[in-house]
């Protein structure tokens, strides 16, 4: 029997207790809106029993709760995953997908789950190009229609994780979330921002601006706000298991809304259908796949493989930089070189990464010390190379400096997710970045259901970027797009020793990377090397770089170098855990970026470290 003929007769049961049907009445603004008091934040937490690090202090507490009643690392990532979903639904929720990274305490092995979001059956290369002009669509027409949803992950996930490592059921791990979604959140002004980035959107779609435009604008700082929609979404869930998403009345919601989008009577954009369908939901699988590894001054650094090129690009670039001391060097120079190695790296994941069960990625050749040594030719430790700088030639014959594979090409892929870091009292501990893509997805919520859909199919390239070489990411059936997603766990002699990751799209590489630089090269500990400036260079001829480098001497000496700066707000939300001596765990988050992070121990160190 498949898994729809177990659950299609719960669409009786559900019709007669109502709870989550498509198309129930949706909660007024005025009754999920009201003044309150926003949670406490705290950057920085050191203890023992367990940690979490998130970007937002609901999120922390649910996972802390769950540690709290004996669950594991994994536990309190779900539960703290589920509980963004309500309060951060612009950047993560079950709309979306991610990867997920774990440490076995008992097994000493890093396993990942590739939970990304997959292209309909139908899917073919002339996804995103308009069959009238046979020109690509502007990337908004692209996010905002049915087209860019691919089936989303996160949940299949959840499930598959709890069955592996953890102790909770899937309906314990809700119970945060269900009750955060209905007593509700207060609006803080990162929120409050978001919504009103996508104001034009968000009105367009009457479940969305019902949801998050109440009175016609978003929520004032400091209210709160209720998804009653989503508490009774995550009911089901619980009730009746994840069948009822992927193969039951949800699924059927999710369809229904993807093939024919939920416009408003005054709405006046064209939002394209999807093909997305119920057998695309029904037969989707989240996949165990090895992570990456390389060694970097003696530690192993794990990371996700592709279809996710976190791994494979920051793990590349590493071993680029074993050949240099960054931490001799000053700190322009030495950010220097951590540029020019992610340029490199970055020109090689444009070419070959994609998805591994549609494109033959090189996986083995690209983290090959041998082939790092060959790219090491092209850094200039006193220029900036012109930018894009070419591809290498992962062919496992490497002598000396090899000439490029092909022209250079620079792909940049924008979006926003989140991350977050746990471990518990056994020595396990998680990696997880989650997303729904742009900040908001597509901006279309599931009426009735309380959660918006992904637009991360625009994550393929629309057309074929790399010239005359073949381009690895171009949409295709059931292919998952590649990402920059890299949660990252560092082992010391095989033990835990950091772990680490950040949102951001194609920034996301460079905040990692530039972490286990900041801490391992130099000097910073995980809270400073979180803090520190950032700046990002995917092979691109800008570099994007915080205020903090680009008005003061730092930014005139990367200048200097020939490094072309372009001053970006902000660049990433990092979260991270490190293992310190016997068994201490300090969890970080931002003190500052995206409104702060919150960061939380199960049993709070009593007395300072000496």
């Amino acid at each position: 029997m498949t898994r729809r003929a177990a659950v299609v007769g719960l669409i009786g049961t559900l019709a007669v207790s109502g709870a989550g049907l498509a198309g129930a009445a949706g909660p007024a603004a005025a009754d999920h809106v009201k003044p309150s008091e926003p949670p406490p934040k705290m950057p920085v937490a050191t203890g023992h029993g367990g940690a979490v690090a998130t970007v937002d202090a609901d999120a922390t507490a649910a996972g802390l709760e769950m540690l709290r009643r004996g669950g594991t690392a994994a536990d309190a990532a779900v539960a703290a995953a589920a509980a963004l979903g309500v309060t951060e639904p612009f950047s993560s929720g079950i709309g979306g997908g991610g990867f997920f990274v774990h440490y076995d305490a008992r097994t000493g092995k890093v396993e990942t789950l590739d939970g990304r979001e997959t292209a309909p059956a139908s899917a073919t290369d002339q996804l995103f190009v308009d069959p009238d002009t046979e020109e690509p669509l502007g990337f908004l027409d692209a996010r905002v229609s049915g087209l860019s949803v691919g089936t989303p992950g996160s949940l299949a996930t959840w499930e598959e994780a709890l069955e592996r490592w953890g102790r909770h059921s899937l309906a314990r791990n809700l119970r945060p979330a269900v009750e955060l979604a209905e007593d509700g959140f207060v609006v803080d002004e990162t929120f409050r921002s978001q919504v009103e980035a996508n104001i034009a959107i968000f009105a367009d779609f009457p479940a969305t601006a019902e949801l998050y435009l109440p009175g016609g604008a978003p929520p004032a700082v400091g209210t709160t706000l209720t998804n009653p929609d989503l508490a009774d979404t995550y009911r089901v869930i619980a009730r009746h298991g994840v069948d009822v998403f992927y193969e039951g009345p949800i699924a059927d919601d999710i369809v229904a809304t993807v093939q024919e989008p939920p416009l408003g009577d005054d709405a006046t954009r064209v939002v394209r259908p999807g093909d997305l369908t119920t057998d695309d939901l029904a037969g989707y699988e989240v996949v165990e796949r090895d992570p990456t590894m390389v060694e970097y001054r003696g530690l192993q650094v794990y990371g996700m493989p592709p279809p996710s090129s976190g791994g494979s690009t920051v793990g590349e670039a590493l071993n680029i930089l074993e050949s240099f001391d960054l931490a001799a060097m000053d700190e322009a120079t030495a950010l220097h070189h951590y540029l020019e190695a992610s340029a490199l790296a970055f020109a090689d994941r444009n070419r070959y990464v994609g998805d591994p069960d549609a494109v033959d990625v090189p996986l083995e050749e690209l983290l090959s010390q041998g082939f790092a040594d060959e790219r090491v030719c092209l850094l200039d430790s006193a220029a900036a190379a012109v930018k894009p700088v070419a591809p290498g030639m992962p062919d496992g014959d490497y002598a000396g400096c090899a000439p490029a594979a092909a022209d250079a090409h620079a792909v940049d892929d924008a979006g926003s997710t989140t991350h977050l870091t746990t471990a518990d009292r056994w020595g396990n501990v998680v990696a997880y970045t989650l997303t729904i893509e742009q900040t908001g997805g597509s901006g279309i919520t599931v009426p009735g259901r309380g959660f918006l859909l992904n637009n991360e199919l625009t994550d393929f390239n629309f057309v074929p970027t790399q010239g005359s070489a073949p381009d690895p990411n171009l949409p295709g059936p059931n292919k998952r797009p590649r990402s920059s997603m890299a949660p990252t766990i560092v082992l010391d002699d095989g033990e835990p020793f950091l772990a680490v990751g950040s949102p951001g799209g194609a920034t996301i590489i460079g905040t990692v990377l530039q972490t286990l630089i900041n801490r391992i090269d130099r000097g910073m500990d995980l809270p400073g090397a979180i803090a520190a400036a950032r700046l990002t260079q995917p092979n691109s001829r800008n570099t994007s770089a915080e205020p903090a480098i680009t008005d003061g001497l730092l930014g005139d000496a990367l200048v200097g170098f020939g490094h072309t700066l372009v001053r970006t707000a902000e660049i990433g939300a990092a979260t991270g855990i490190e293992v310190l001596d016997r068994k201490l765990l300090q969890a970080a988050a931002e003190p500052v970026r995206r409104g702060g992070g919150s960061a939380g121990v199960l049993i709070p160190q009593r007395w300072p470290r000496p």
